[in-house]
């Protein structure tokens, strides 16, 4: 006869304490509680440094009495402050103050900002296998990600326009509304002898209503000493007594535009302290009459570009 084996009972200490033994969810929970309850002592904490600091900041005032001047409270005079101080306060908080350009070597020397599309030469995309009649260069930038060519033309007297300015004391910045993958191309080849002291490009001018508009006021030069040659007027809006407009180049190998202004404007501006006299002088009251067929031409050649996307990244 087999005997069966006895069940070891639990004494009833060791079942009271088994009872007793703590679940998991159980610790997370008070520690998590003990957690939330010196994270609330310390809001509290600072929350009444917060009041006592704050009601001490309030009982500070200006004395208003005349028994604080024996104290040793001075009251403040009043100075009055101009408009210009206001706008140069106003620019350094909040516009970039760091001049486009170096300072000049000489202060009084004359500064002629050319624009580049239309101005010293003409350029047009590749479209399938047909090429301009006349080219001069070609340039491929990357634009958008995929390489473009550019077939570009010269105007008549570039040339000896940049040797003439350069010759005669002249510093020339090209400022082109056109993006710098382009135009740095065209200027490597434009100005392989380095005539061109600087070069400003889209990232330099101000937009308005979807327009660049090139500031001269915005460069680091006085504007007395300075003119700008442009087509289009939108460029210039600005500053329009600091620009000598000029027709748009297209493919016209008769164009003498620039030989006129070395004979006419840059050979006799030097004779007045402002060059804004000198513009006045020479543009006279054509300026009107000149931008209105200058808008035209440029209306008829941009309305008529069947790469109208491509132009656009060049210069509007």
């Amino acid at each position: 006869m087999v005997s069966k084996p006895k069940r070891s009972k639990s004494s009833p200490a060791t079942h009271h304490l088994r009872r007793r033994k703590k679940t998991p969810i159980a610790t997370a929970t008070k520690t998590a509680s003990v957690v939330v309850a010196s994270i609330n002592k310390s809001i509290y904490t600072c929350h009444r440094r917060l009041i006592k600091i704050f009601s001490n900041l309030v009982r500070i005032a200006t004395p208003k009495t005349k028994s604080s001047v024996k104290k040793g409270y001075k009251v403040l005079k009043k100075v009055s402050v101009f408009d210009d101080q206001i706008v140069s306060v106003r620019r350094s908080l909040f516009q970039e103050t760091k001049d486009p350009l170096p300072p000049l070597t000489s202060p009084n020397q004359k500064t002629v900002f050319l624009d580049l599309d239309e101005t010293l030469i003409h350029s047009v995309p590749a479209n399938g296998l047909i090429r301009p009649r006349n080219y001069d260069f070609v340039v491929k930038p990357l634009l958008d990600g995929e390489r473009v060519v550019f077939y570009v033309t010269k105007r008549p007297f570039v040339d000896e326009f940049l040797e003439f300015l350069s010759e005669n004391g002249f510093e020339i910045v090209v400022f082109t509304a056109g993006i710098e993958e382009y135009a740095s191309l065209v200027l490597n080849v434009l100005d392989r002898k380095g005539l061109i002291s600087h070069r400003l490009f889209r990232d330099s001018c101000r937009e308005f209503d979807g327009k660049y508009v090139k500031d001269l006021s915005n460069v680091g030069r006085d504007l007395k000493n300075g003119v700008i040659v442009d087509d289009n007027p939108n460029s210039y809006s600005l500053q329009p007594e600091n620009a000598i407009p000029i027709r748009p180049f297209v493919d016209d190998v008769g164009d003498e535009e620039l030989k006129k202004l070395m004979n006419g404007f840059f050979a006799k501006c030097c004779e007045f302290d402002d060059l804004r006299d000198a513009v006045k002088s020479y543009v006279g009251n054509g300026v009107e009459e000149l931008k209105s067929v200058e808008k035209l031409v440029e209306d008829e050649m941009f309305g008529n570009s069947m790469s109208s996307n491509l132009q656009a990244l060049i210069e509007v």
